[in-house]
């Protein structure tokens, strides 16, 4: 690799607090306000007694057959001395600076067009393997003209520390991917150094983007040819063609897996499954320097409890009996295949922390020539990713065995839900789903206590233990000291007591028929749920059913506080924080006692859902919204979410620890979780469709022969009450080339981090500089690529990484969501709920949230068992008026009818002769009166079925006017409001990379 670089000259050498970048996340850490939680001290952990050795127990049967070869080389799974941690100044880097302000504005989008208009496709090419630090690398390259004379933005990815943040130390000198400082910004915006310099233009601008990038009025653009730039879509089917119904195995340390997109088979061979574990890249950066040159985010997205085709063997349960799990004496990393067995099988030398262990004397076992121990197939945690031990009794609060889990159903009984019929409807639908409560593998029935309540400005516990004739309703109406008063009958085995539970049911409707009580209390609710776990020694969930803003005299009234007049400006954040004081301390309580809360809103107003949301979302939970909802038309999206969070695989009182192989570590998390500390990820449940994203730094050189190891470790209560941990390893690859790591990157799993990132960033950020850290993200990562990686080239040329081709339409698309797009047209709870959705989400939820399916139905044949037709980019230009589309995206589910749809594949699709006959029949699916054929209905359960969450089928058709809901989901147009196409985009970020490297 070339040394030659760049000098950076000051502002660039001045170090700054970490925003957007890998220099820290959006916001500076607390421990070292330099880069992020750098230099700080490693956190002591506290770990259970180390247990009494017990005689041997039998190896887990059924272990897969040994491999061809074996990736556990045992020369390769130790790191050498243990490092010295960097002093404090260690993350001082050079920088760029942003300064959207220059003598000279961007061309106008006329001027724009024509550039892209110029630009020239090379081809994808293969990825050489291994290439050199200086050889061509496979690349994605367009060819532009060059930028108008008007100066183009120059890039910087922080922000400005808080006043009187000092950095200490001189700067460092700029390291060999230093780019050139740009020229100082004309007079009047003085470039200071250390200082975001704010995006300021003439005009406004929605988008966040320069004056010709955003949605106001210019000339018209020139068409362009979409096909002329990389296709999401086209990625997505190259990948299903390459590993679509193969068996990837996980023998090879730092392999990248196929996209989430992609249907394959695992077999876990040592290292754990992507179902589980993703990485932003798979061959880490040797050194902090090459990180902070390259500003690829490191992290990994852990999706501890993620469904498993039925195709694949589930998690195997190791029980050392009471001795308890094998950990390091140091660390306390749990044992894995990485760790190193020696002195003929005596001890072993831990992969994480390099500590020498005395083996038990009931595990040790002989080693075979290869130096592995002879039993290495037989036992699931020396030959395999991921497994689960039972925990001992060291492992529980107070040394004592938990109870099995509870829920409890608490539901607004207010005017507007006894006279919508919602009350009802949610009693009737308990009756049966009930039955259906989750259950350990082989159990006859659910261990999973149930509990009932109901209120408005009061709250209704009702008793239901099956030796009563009735239910039992007690009144609590002193809000400000919450109690349950049923010490015994509260919490109910339902097959026990199912007779008195539904003829609750039945009655709670008919007691509040004549209620005129509008008024309603939140927080004491979910402190009463919090009681009744305590009283019952358990942990649990709270499903709450709740209708409007608590305003009647209580803990955690809430006023409104919805003011447009805040969007676009700096204290627009304040729409998005949660109010402090009572809701706070409620979701560390609910942690402390293990209690999950899912909300389920019914507004017709503002309710303020950024506090309301709070609790759930720190405590494991999800909120779901139906705004003004109707029982006739709404029903069946409302419980089928209902149904799939009763139903779902789920664990309770969690924490979870991630420890790293010396040299770097875990420093930032991202989830619906609790943090009391920085290295404990507490959650009050952990269900299937929950993931967290944890951030890494440096903290030492990483070595290429060693590699780099995770080992995320998760402590939990199963249905059935026993306490148990799961394990998840996996091994990365390290290398002192940068052309390995932009290879091994995961676009997927980028924009899962950027899009956490930025939504945790806009609580303390304004709108437009979280915007402009991602645009500056998104030019430092390419332009070090194409400096560093890329061939030679003409300077018109875009060049791309073959693996992040499509990076930066999922980042136009990031940027135009409802959260980060300052508009008085949308909604501040919406954008408030999908912040919250996403800061929980797995991979492949935000892949399919920031690029929806777009799929063709007209081209399909609706007699036959064909597959569905392959989706189609998200853009205008792909819609024709005799087409009908299907397009979904995790929340959203639309049917886009062309007002030229030929009747005979309206007959087909809808089994009516034409779309004047659709018009009666705007319902949704899957009610009994729909008129969709069975073909398309399949189509539409499907995905209803593979989603976490149910989705409300819209039937729009062309120039109608709901289809500007619609249109707003076609991702690589103009946002509706604000923010650019995705051609536009390219054309600015290419602007910018020539500017860094300029």
């Amino acid at each position: 690799m070339s040394q030659q670089g760049y000098v950076a000259a000051p502002p660039y050498s001045q170090a700054q607090p970490g925003v957007g970048g890998y220099q820290g996340g959006f916001i500076p850490g607390p421990t070292q306000p330099g880069y992020g939680h750098y230099g700080a001290a490693p956190q002591a952990f506290a770990p259970p007694p180390t247990a009494v050795p017990k005689s041997p127990v039998s190896p887990a049967p059924g272990m897969p057959p040994p491999p061809g070869s074996s990736p556990y080389n045992p020369n390769n799974q130790q790191n050498g001395a243990h490092p010295q941690r960097y002093p404090a100044t260690y993350g001082q880097a050079p920088q760029s600076s942003y300064n959207s302000v220059v003598s000279r504005g961007p061309p106008p989008p006329m001027q724009l067009a024509n550039q892209m208009s110029g630009m020239t496709l090379g081809n994808y090419g293969t990825v050489q393997s291994p290439p050199s630090a200086t050889s061509p690398m496979a690349q994605q390259s367009f060819r532009a003209p060059p930028p108008s004379a008007a100066g183009p933005l120059h890039m910087q990815p922080q922000i400005s520390p808080p006043a009187g943040m000092s950095f200490p130390g001189p700067p460092p000198p700029a390291g060999p991917g230093g780019f050139h400082q740009p020229a100082p910004g004309p007079p009047g915006y003085p470039q200071q150094a250390g200082q975001f310099m704010g995006g300021h233009l003439a005009g406004p601008q929605p988008g966040g983007f320069p004056a010709g990038l955003g949605p106001q009025a210019g000339p018209p653009q020139k068409k362009l040819d979409l096909d002329s730039i990389p296709s999401t879509t086209q990625v997505i089917e190259d990948d299903q063609a390459k590993h679509g119904g193969q068996v990837f195995n996980t023998n090879i340390r730092g392999q990248v897996p196929p996209l989430v997109t992609t249907n394959f088979t695992v077999q876990d061979q040592g290292h754990a499954s992507p179902r589980f574990i993703r990485c932003t890249t798979y061959s880490l950066p040797c050194t902090a320097d090459l990180a902070k040159q390259c500003q690829v985010p490191l992290a990994c997205i852990i999706k501890p409890f993620a469904r498993l085709p039925k195709n694949e063997a589930p998690l195997y349960l190791v029980n050392h009996g009471e001795s308890g799990p094998i950990r390091c004496n140091r660390c306390k990393a749990y044992m894995c295949p990485y760790m190193q067995f020696i002195d003929g099988g005596r001890r072993y030398q831990c992969a994480f922390c390099n500590c020498i262990n005395e083996v038990p004397v009931f595990y040790f076992q002989h080693l075979d020539h290869m130096g592995r121990r002879v039993d290495f197939y037989e036992r699931a945690e020396l030959s395999l990713g991921s497994y689960e031990m039972v925990a001992t009794l060291d492992y529980c609060k107070n040394n004592k065995p938990p109870n099995p889990p509870a829920y409890v159903f608490m539901i607004d009984v207010s005017y507007n839900n006894i006279k919508s019929g919602l009350v009802r409807l949610i009693c009737e639908e308990l009756k049966t789903l009930l039955d259906k409560l989750p259950r350990e593998e082989g159990a006859s029935s659910s261990a999973i206590r149930v509990g009932f309540a109901t209120y408005n400005k009061t709250l209704h516990f009702y008793n239901v233990k099956s030796s009563l004739s009735q239910p039992q309703m007690m009144v609590v109406s002193d809000m400000a000291e919450m109690y349950v008063p049923l010490p015994d009958g509260f919490l109910v085995d339902f097959q026990e007591s199912r007779a008195l539970v539904c003829n609750l049911l039945t009655q709670i409707p008919d007691m509040f028929t004549d209620t005129n009580e509008s008024e309603t209390v939140f927080a004491p609710v979910i402190q009463a749920g919090v009681e009744a776990f305590k009283e019952a020694e358990c942990a649990g969930k709270l499903f709450i059913f709740h209708s409007s803003m608590p305003t009647a005299e209580a803990p955690g009234k809430l006023k409104n506080r919805d003011d447009k007049k805040l969007v676009n400006t700096d204290k627009e954040k304040t729409l998005f924080q949660p109010l402090k004081g009572t809701y706070e301390q409620l979701s560390k309580d609910c942690v402390a006692q293990g209690c999950c809360v899912d909300l389920f809103l019914f507004p017709n107003q503002y309710v303020d859902v950024a506090t309301l949301g709070d609790v759930p979302s720190r405590t494991g939970g999800s909120v779901f919204k139906y705004n003004n909802f109707q029982v006739d038309t709404d029903s069946e999206h409302f419980l089928r979410d209902l149904r799939k969070q009763v139903q779902k695989s789920i664990g309770f009182d969690a924490i979870m620890r991630v420890r790293t192989s010396t040299g770097f570590r875990a420093t930032d998390f991202f989830g619906a979780i609790y943090m009391n500390n920085t290295t404990d990820v507490e959650m009050a449940a952990v269900d299937c469709d929950k993931a967290v994203t944890v951030e890494f730094k440096h903290d030492d050189t990483l070595s290429e022969e060693t590699g780099a190891f995770i080992q995320c470790a998760l402590l939990y209560t199963t249905i059935g009450g026993q306490r148990r941990l799961r394990i998840l390893n996996l091994g990365l690859s390290c290398s002192s080339h940068l052309a390995e790591l932009y290879k091994s990157c995961e676009t997927d799993s980028l924009i899962n981090f950027f899009a956490k990132s930025a939504y945790r960033a806009i609580l303390n950020q304004p709108l437009k500089n979280v915007r402009d850290i991602l645009v500056n993200q998104t030019a430092h990562m390419l332009a070090c690529y194409r400096k560093n990686c890329a061939s030679a080239s003409v300077a018109s040329q875009l060049i791309l990484p073959d693996v992040m081709k499509v990076f930066p339409v999922y980042m136009n698309s990031l940027m135009k969501t409802a959260p980060l797009t300052a508009s008085t047209e949308l909604s501040t709870d919406d954008r408030a709920h999908q912040r919250l959705a996403v800061t929980a989400m797995a991979v492949e939820d935000t892949q399919l949230l920031l690029y929806p399916r777009l799929i063709p139905l007209h081209n399909m044949d609706v007699s036959g068992d064909a597959a569905p037709p392959a989706p189609v980019r998200c853009s205008e230009e792909r819609l024709t008026d005799s087409g009908v589309f299907l397009l979904e995206n995790g929340h959203a589910l639309f049917l886009w009818l062309g007002q030229a749809s030929p009747p005979d594949v309206i007959q087909g699709l809808f089994n009516v002769p034409s779309l004047a006959h659709l018009q009666a029949h705007m319902c949704v699916l899957p009610e009994l009166d729909n008129p969709l054929s069975k073909k398309v209905r399949a189509i539409a359960n499907d995905l209803l079925e593979k989603r976490p969450r149910s989705m409300k089928l819209h039937i729009v058709r062309q120039k109608d006017k709901p289809e500007m809901m619609f249109r707003q989901f076609l991702v690589e147009d103009k946002g509706l409001h604000g923010g650019t196409s995705y051609m536009d985009f390219l054309c600015y970020v290419h602007r910018e990379i020539r500017q860094l490297l300029t």
